[in-house]
């Protein structure tokens, strides 16, 4: 059978979870370390974008799939990160690997760090797009600034992710409406929106997470690249600073006239660079 480096012909699978079936998809080369994506705030498989996801699929094998509870994965989506962790823990050991890379954004990048922590053997190599760690600045405050902005594209008739994870300037506007096309081109075999519990639950773990005290991130001993643009108003770009300052082995990109999204609109950068770092 043909290897598929391509999201948007990917075939969705599914495997068993502790009784529960979680959909995932899986692209790339058969060698090497997987890399497993975890994903962002209400997002289900067809969230990523298909220039990051076939990018690193090049070269790396690419695991992505919905936690428990998200798109077509059953079960009751958790509130809380700890045990999203555990979740996406099962999750890699039902597929038989003893040893990935993680590729976390935003939200995912909550997830890795506290699998990194507590599961160091499983762990090679991390990546953290648009995130922070916990107790991190402003991250308290997405359930808000997520709300206001679903009213900002309700009343625009615009994805909310146009305003979250892009700049207000012309560069950011035209990236914002290049990403939102891409994720369009996919047409079969699409995954399920995520349900409004499930969104509500991240929200909550969000926040959880935005007000827990900091974490000993001394204790990751893995190599870390760490990415975000230069204005993330979601997780504050600050964060991403503190948290190349604190790991033990990480290197740090911010990305020019870049929000949230900074590895999507810069995609062409990052794919390169997560390569290299990867392979390094």
């Amino acid at each position: 059978m043909p290897v598929t480096t391509s999201h948007q012909d990917a075939a969705t699978k599914t495997v068993d979870v502790g009784g529960k079936s979680f959909a995932y998809r899986d692209l790339g080369p058969r060698t090497g370390t997987p890399v497993i994506f975890l994903n962002h705030l209400a997002a289900v498989l067809d969230n990523w974008d298909p220039r990051v996801v076939d990018g690193i699929a090049s070269q790396r094998r690419v695991i992505t799939f919905d936690n428990r509870g998200v798109g077509a994965s059953e079960g009751r989506t958790p509130s809380s990160i700890a045990e999203m962790a555990k979740d996406a823990v099962a999750f890699i050991r039902a597929l038989c690997f003893d040893r990935v890379d993680l590729l976390g954004f935003s939200m995912g990048g909550f997830v890795a760090q506290v699998i990194a922590e507590e599961q160091p053997d499983l762990v090679r190599k991390i990546i953290l797009a648009g995130t922070g760690p916990a107790g991190g600045e402003g991250i308290d405050k997405v359930t808000l600034l997520t709300y206001l902005d679903v009213a900002r594209g309700a009343l625009t008739c615009r994805d909310a992710k146009y305003y979250l994870f892009f700049t207000e300037t012309a560069n950011g506007r035209s990236a914002a409406r290049a990403f939102l096309e891409r994720l369009k081109e996919r047409t079969e075999n699409r995954d399920k929106a995520i349900s409004v519990p499930s969104l509500r639950a991240h929200l909550k773990a969000i926040n959880g997470w935005g007000v827990q005290l900091p974490r000993d991130l001394s204790r990751i001993q893995q190599a870390v690249f760490v990415a975000n643009g230069d204005h993330d108003r979601m997780v504050p770009t600050q964060n991403s600073a503190d948290l190349a300052r604190r790991l033990p082995d990480a290197r740090l990109k911010i990305y020019p006239d870049a929000g949230h999204g900074g590895i999507f609109q810069h995609h062409a950068e990052f794919v390169p660079e997560a390569l290299d770092f990867l392979a390094a």
